[in-house]
């Protein structure tokens, strides 16, 4: 009874600090994971698919507790019992013991190599697991646009397809492995035959003192020892699943970061005096913006127009070094923003962009994102000079309502209010507004606008819009064409011009 009490006492030790190691290394690795998501360049986020890097995250991080639990668990078991078997066995007979110790490990290289033929199948599994998770995502995101396109027959084919794939490739990779076990117990099998042969010609001769009862013994003891190889080779889907996982998350790990800024000065104190001289970048290959030039004041207001392609976009993520530039300086307060750190210099930028984001929270935490000690009273003011104020006042809990994950229990309109409320909350020395009213009705945009222009006295900003009539005030307006600055003024001069911006500016206001 003692006995039997100290075993199970010893399992439940052994399985509980193997779970515990396993959990808290894919905890590590999970942490690992995600805080490298941060130092990756802009670049690898947005060439990838957002469902596929929450696979890696979440799913592919859950493929290896299960090989870590399972693994582990039958490692740490099968060590004790083939060194507790192969003694007594050699201390009975050591010839018989030495033939089942050399041959009875064939099973697990016999394993390696089945496993090794189908390891190119559970990576094709785990890239597809990944990209269909990818497909749910975007179509979950944009379900709304997807059902007013009339796009669910596709949507489904779509994902019918890559899942079809996955089961096609899942259930071969399954076959193929599920054969290693097979395989392992006829090794063992034969293992055991040659051992009770042997003993056999022993008994028969009268060798080594060697009885029928001894024999019985070192085989049963052979069929223990072989055991632990069985229930490895048993488990090697779960292990090449595990692996595959594993190969997914060491490749974001193994990404290259963003060149390091640590040991670099901080930018302090920005008045927003920004120049720009001789940019060179590009994407790819094809070069997008060519010899391009600027300087920017403090308090100026520099407009970004022109058409899609133009670049716009791109001197924005340049300004906040989302990407840097091949070549050319961009300097702020006369510093190379390539020799301060990065979060000094976004930290002199508010951005309002033309998507609004929202999290899962509460209407005073979305305002208070980019400044968590925000008094109340600050927030309230933000909100009346975003013009949401009222809105908030009539939610059933006020500024305690909970937003939906991406806002979804409010309009799009009021969204943009309140990304607009939160910037107006921080008030930082320079601005960047991306299309940051084109989701207001009119009588609310020339309610914006004048809050904008009340923000943006004293603080450099920078304009894009497609709505050419919601620049006219700006003290610069730069056109851009294929990443070249084509023209440079105001309004009023760039229409005295009679050429690209007038053209553009005049065809918003054709009949079709």
């Amino acid at each position: 009874m003692i006995a039997i009490s100290s075993a199970i006492f010893l399992q439940w030790t052994a399985a509980a600090l193997i779970n515990t190691a396993a959990l808290n290394t894919v905890r590590d690795l999970r942490i690992s994971l995600f805080t490298k998501l941060n130092l990756v360049p802009v670049q690898f986020i947005d060439s990838s698919s957002g469902g596929d890097i929450m696979a890696r995250v979440t799913a592919d991080t859950e493929q290896i507790t299960d090989g870590l639990v399972h693994g582990a668990t039958n490692m740490f078991a099968g060590i004790v019992t083939a060194l507790g078997t192969l003694s007594l066995m050699f201390y009975i007979n050591w010839i018989i013991a030495l033939i089942v110790a050399i041959i009875t490990p064939l099973s697990i290289f016999i394993s390696f190599l089945i496993a090794r033929s189908c390891r190119k199948k559970f990576n094709e599994q785990s890239a597809l697991r990944g990209r269909l998770a990818g497909i749910a995502e975007e179509y979950i995101g944009s379900q709304k646009l997807v059902l007013s396109y009339d796009y669910g027959k596709k949507a489904e084919e779509k994902f019918n397809t890559v899942n079809h794939q996955l089961k096609k490739v899942g259930t071969k990779a399954t076959f193929h492995s599920s054969l290693t076990n097979p395989s392992a117990r006829l090794v063992n099998n034969i293992v055991y035959a040659i051992a009770a042969t042997m003993g056999a010609i022993f008994i028969i001769n009268d060798n080594l003192g060697l009885t029928v009862g001894l024999l019985s013994t070192i085989l049963a003891y052979a069929n223990q020892y072989a055991r632990p190889f069985n229930e490895i080779t048993a488990i090697v889907t779960e292990l090449q699943t595990s692996f595959a996982g594993a190969r997914r998350i060491f490749e974001v790990l193994d990404k290259c970061e963003e060149t390091s800024d640590n040991g670099f000065p901080s930018l302090g104190d920005c008045n927003g005096n920004l120049d720009i001289t001789n940019v060179n970048f590009s994407y790819t290959e094809t070069t997008l913006i060519t010899g391009f030039n600027l300087a920017a004041k403090k308090g100026q207001r520099i407009a970004i127009v022109g058409p899609t392609g133009s670049g716009k976009t791109t001197v924005i993520n340049l300004l906040m070094r989302f990407y840097d530039p091949q070549s050319g300086t961009i300097m702020v307060d006369g510093t190379d923003i390539s020799k301060v750190t990065r979060q000094s210099l976004r930290a002199c930028y508010g951005m309002v962009l033309q998507e609004s984001w929202l999290f899962k929270g509460t209407v005073r935490d979305n305002i208070a994102y980019g400044k968590p000690n925000a008094t109340d009273e600050e927030i309230i003011e933000a909100a009346k000079s975003a013009d949401i104020h009222n809105y908030i006042s009539r939610l059933e809990n006020g500024y305690d309502t909970v937003i939906t994950e991406g806002g979804g229990n409010i309009s799009q309109g009021q969204m943009q209010l309140l990304c607009i409320a939160r910037i107006m909350l921080r008030l930082p020395p320079m601005l960047i507004l991306d299309e940051a009213t084109s989701s207001i009705d009119t009588r609310t945009e020339v309610i914006i606008q004048n809050a904008f222009s009340k923000m943006m006295e004293g603080r450099t900003s920078f304009i894009i819009a497609h709505r050419l009539s919601t620049i006219r005030e700006a003290d610069v307006i730069l056109v851009l064409n294929n990443g070249n600055i084509i023209e440079k003024g105001t309004h009023d001069e760039l229409i005295a011009a009679d050429g690209f911006y007038h053209n553009l500016y005049n065809s918003q206001f054709e009949p079709l």
